[in-house]
């Protein structure tokens, strides 16, 4: 069966459901079998297989009841990030390289419907007084809305997709971004509390790393996360408080920000505090946090290099407390954070972990820096693939205290 009468079966299917089935009185599993009645009716012995029956009834009770073609892409498990720009122009990112689709809703009042069903499950709200929202799907998928007349191509969508499994160490080793050795000594330094920033561009995997990383935490401790919309998948550890930032509603009251939250869950007995991304002013309730007695507290941030961090975490710190000076933003971060993991996305659309670096003091005005893991391509290397490893430098690591602490005596 050819793609052309595909659609047409798709679409003389959904007219017949639409207009002979009391849809606001079935279950779901009831529209289901009965679009499968319906769709073996207009069949009438025309062969179809199993898989594209199976395909025509998602796609058409997705129309319906659910996010439309949207469904078809999401059940992709090798589709990781969804770019809609108006109705008749969808782009997927599929093994690390971007693609346009040839599917398209089927008008822009239905990709409107879609994108009100969405927010709605989450009890967000989108509209014209509100055009931006951030928010997540069913499965935890991270969603940003922005509707027009902001966005000027249509309601554009962009949805970052949830693992149904969650990121271990074991993945990252797999897939190249850390050695077995390095994560045996990540997993030291989160056991013996230090607080790790972990840096890098858009889509270099933070998140991703940040997921693995947090399961080395001990079990038996008490983790506080923070997120914009909640995408961490911390396994095994009992006493844990996920906590969600939400919007304001249309009367522009009840916003409940990353800032808020790191100050509530410093009265909730936190040992760990994780916050998904830091962005703005909560930079300094961090920093605050970290050097307060919540040690082992893991955080990312957007940044093109180490260096980079620490500029760009200066910036979020004023954006939040425009008076301080200075010296004392430089001094707060250089006592609370105690190392910087930084990603990138290479050219070959990998994602590795291209530096692990100590942060070691504040002197003479400024942030002393000790790389102690860098990222170096070896001769395998080509400008369509990159061969490397993270390579130990010949600096000894400084800040050893929490270390010995913890009773760790192994050399990192």
């Amino acid at each position: 069966m050819d793609s052309i009468r595909r659609s047409q079966i798709v679409s003389e299917i959904k007219n017949r459901a639409m207009n002979n089935l009391p849809l606001s009185s079935l279950s779901d599993e009831e529209l289901e079998s009965s679009i499968e009645n319906i769709l073996s009716s207009y069949l009438n012995g025309e062969y179809c297989s199993i898989e594209t029956r199976v395909a025509i009834v998602k796609e058409v009770f997705g129309s319906i009841r659910g996010f439309d073609i949207l469904d078809v892409i999401m059940n992709d498990d090798s589709i990781t990030e969804i770019m809609i720009n108006g109705p008749e122009n969808i782009f997927i990112e599929q093994k690390g390289k971007l693609k346009r689709l040839d599917k398209k809703f089927e008008s822009q009042r239905k990709l409107e419907d879609v994108i009100q069903r969405i927010v709605g499950q989450a009890g967000r709200e989108v509209n014209q007084a509100n055009p931006i929202c951030d928010t997540r799907l069913p499965d935890g998928s991270r969603v940003n809305v922005v509707l027009p007349p902001i966005a000027l191509c249509g309601p554009t969508v962009t949805i970052r997709k949830f693992s149904k499994t969650p990121m271990t160490v074991e993945k990252l080793i797999e897939y190249g971004s850390i050695t077995r050795e390095i994560a045996d000594k990540l997993k030291l330094l989160v056991k013996a509390k230090y607080n790790i920033f972990i840096s890098g561009g858009t889509g270099s995997g933070k998140t991703t790393f940040l997921n693995a990383l947090s399961n080395f935490i001990p079990k038996d401790e008490r983790v506080i996360t923070i997120e914009d919309s909640a995408e961490l998948q911390i396994v095994g550890v009992d006493n844990l408080v996920s906590l969600e930032t939400r919007n304001a509603n249309t009367a522009g009251i009840g916003q409940i920000t990353i800032r808020d939250l790191i100050k509530s869950s410093l009265r909730m007995r936190p040992e760990r505090i994780v916050v998904g991304e830091v962005r703005g002013g909560e930079a300094l309730d961090m920093l605050q946090a970290m050097n307060t007695g919540h040690d082992g507290s893991l955080s990312t941030g957007h940044a093109n290099s180490t260096e980079d961090m620490l500029s760009r975490l200066e910036t979020m710190v004023l954006q939040g407390s425009a008076g301080l000076p200075l010296e004392a933003i430089r001094q707060q971060i250089a006592s609370a954070v105690d190392i910087i993991i930084h990603l990138s996305r290479m050219r070959d659309k990998t994602r590795k972990t291209v530096a692990i670096t100590e942060v070691v003091k504040y002197e003479n005005g400024k942030i002393v820096l000790n790389p102690l893991y860098e990222f170096t391509e070896d001769e395998n290397s080509t400008v369509e693939k990159v061969s490397g490893t993270l390579k130990r430098t010949d600096n000894e690591m400084v800040n050893t205290f929490k270390l010995r602490l913890a009773g760790i005596y192994d050399q990192i």
